[in-house]
């Protein structure tokens, strides 16, 4: 029998065991004229009506001492202009399907108060609306993607937002736009045609569904002037037949994408904390968020057999880890901390959806600011960027590169008699020929060695950025910001057409050679 030795090293003032197992990964030739490009839409972001998210997090009013530009914080902007975002989906959501966009429009003292009846039960004054979120996307350089609603709205009602938003020609809702404050369009390209129609939606089947889509489609694609990506209310988790049954009947040139929502999560009755989280919590929510390439994969092969060119996208416009929410704050407004979990959670995600960018061309975290698993947290004047926001930056270098395949022969990350793949990567070569590494080692006890090997690839120069800390359980607070942000990795040895690192235990790590 032989024997694996180990010794213990340190990184950043951790320990970690790091043993002779080694992963190797193996990547592909670059041929831009056949290897897919990874959309940069798969880093797009979801903002929602729901507890912070909007109001006190994007939207504090343009009366506030808070820093702010018509109403849109000013460090949230800087923040997400830095990110890179490409596309952000609101008004919801659950939201979505009860909301009505013309109580959001015209003078804000005119506009009908309602119920937010599926987050907390709050008033929502619609104060924040139309007019407000598309001048926020101008702000962000952000393209905005719409959820419109089908569970309690009409076709009319779609199809005159569609004709408001993105209409020049003369017509009663352009004229209503301009009378409202806005005389050129905002060309509104992305559309969702509601939202989880199985659930909060409507509790729809999928053949009624399909029928709706067709209908509503129909009409929305004759309201605007510009080129419009539908997206079709997809399937949650394994639900493949919703998938077959979306794919059978609705005719191609109605529809764009096909949406997909999943969240790592336990237990939907008891999800755990999101800080004070044992190991064992640690692996089932990596467990389940590694299940999202089983589900893409699955998601996909039902869509090749209806569309075997990839016309039609998979959008996956819900992803994300879900926990219980902070103690003593509203259950309805899902509110919880941002750990190296969740970027582990991030890094491991972004790497499917890279792979699969043959087909995944849209994908939108959940959710942008305050909710579920936030890239931003604000409390009144104060803001923090969470581990989520820090890999969700660094990965911003494969937006829209073409990708590089690679074969990962990974040793596991194992707790008592389960085990999962230890190593996740993606690569890309981006317009001005650098080549990019994505890598995320999520054993959160054991440091990894890590071979690249670079294949037709012709490099000299090598730099990185590592984001880790000492404990999973770590996270950015409002008395302690900086505690997780990249570093330098300087510990890349590329020699004779390989690369050779040690991954820190819990740590993601881009790298970029030239």
């Amino acid at each position: 029998m032989k024997l694996s030795t180990c010794l213990t090293i340190i990184f950043f003032g951790a320990a970690s065991l790091i043993c002779n197992a080694q992963t190797t990964i193996q990547l592909s030739a670059v041929d831009n004229g056949k290897n897919p490009v990874i959309s940069k839409y798969i880093y797009s972001h979801f903002a929602e009506h729901l507890g912070h998210g909007i109001y006190g997090g994007f939207y504090v009013g343009d009366t506030s001492k808070i820093p702010n530009t018509n109403g849109v914080r000013n460090d949230v902007i800087a923040a997400l202009r830095k990110m890179k975002i490409p596309a952000l989906r609101w008004p919801g959501g659950c939201f979505a399907d009860t909301y009505h966009w013309k109580d959001g429009i015209g003078p804000k003292d005119k506009r009908p108060e309602m119920v937010n009846r599926w987050w907390g039960g709050v008033t929502e004054d619609n104060s924040f609306g139309t007019h407000e979120f598309l001048n926020m996307c101008e702000l962000l350089g952000t393209e905005p993607y719409l959820a419109g609603n089908i569970g309690s709205g009409t076709v009319q009602e779609l199809s005159d937002w569609v004709q408001y938003v993105s209409s020049d020609s003369k017509n009663p809702m352009s004229e209503l736009r301009k009378q409202n404050g806005r005389d050129k369009s905002w060309k509104v390209g992305f559309w969702g045609v509601g939202n989880e129609a199985w659930g909060c939606g409507g509790n729809m089947t999928p053949e009624y569904y399909a029928n709706e889509f067709r209908k509503y489609s129909t009409f929305m694609a004759n309201g605007g002037d510009g080129k419009m990506f539908r997206v079709a209310s997809g399937a949650s988790d394994d639900d493949y037949n919703w998938t077959e049954t979306l794919m059978k009947n609705i005719p191609h040139g109605l529809v764009e994408g096909v949406a997909l929502h999943h969240y790592a999560i336990i237990d939907w009755g008891k999800k755990g904390p999101s800080t004070n989280f044992t190991e064992k919590q640690y692996f089932q929510i990596m467990q389940s968020a590694m299940r999202m390439e089983e589900l893409v994969t699955k998601h996909s092969a039902i869509m090749d057999k209806y569309d075997p060119g990839k016309k039609i996208a998979l959008v996956v416009d819900e992803w994300g880890g879900w926990y219980d929410v902070e103690p003593s704050t509203n259950p309805g407004f899902l509110y919880q901390q941002n750990t190296i979990r969740d970027a582990m959670i991030a890094g491991v995600t972004l790497n499917i959806f890279n792979n699969h960018s043959e087909r995944v061309r849209m994908a939108n975290l959940a959710q942008c600011v305050n909710v579920l698993q936030a890239v931003i947290l604000t409390d009144n004047a104060k803001m923090i960027l969470t581990p989520t926001y820090h890999v969700m930056e660094m990965y911003n270098v494969h937006q829209d590169a073409t990708l590089i395949p690679l074969t990962v022969k990974t040793d596991d990350y194992t707790l008592g008699t389960d085990k999962l793949p230890a190593i996740s990567a993606s690569a890309s070569k981006d317009k001005d020929g650098v080549v990019h590494i994505s890598l995320v080692n999520i054993d959160p006890n054991k440091a990894k060695q890590v071979t690249v090997n670079l294949g037709d690839i012709k490099s000299t120069h090598i730099t990185g950025r590592i984001l880790t800390s000492q404990k999973l359980q770590d996270y950015n607070s409002f008395t302690e910001p900086d505690k997780i942000k990249p570093e330098p990795f300087k510990d890349a040895i590329l020699k004779n057409g390989a690369i050779n690192i040690t991954m820190p235990a819990a740590s993601v790590i881009v790298l970029a050679l030239n």
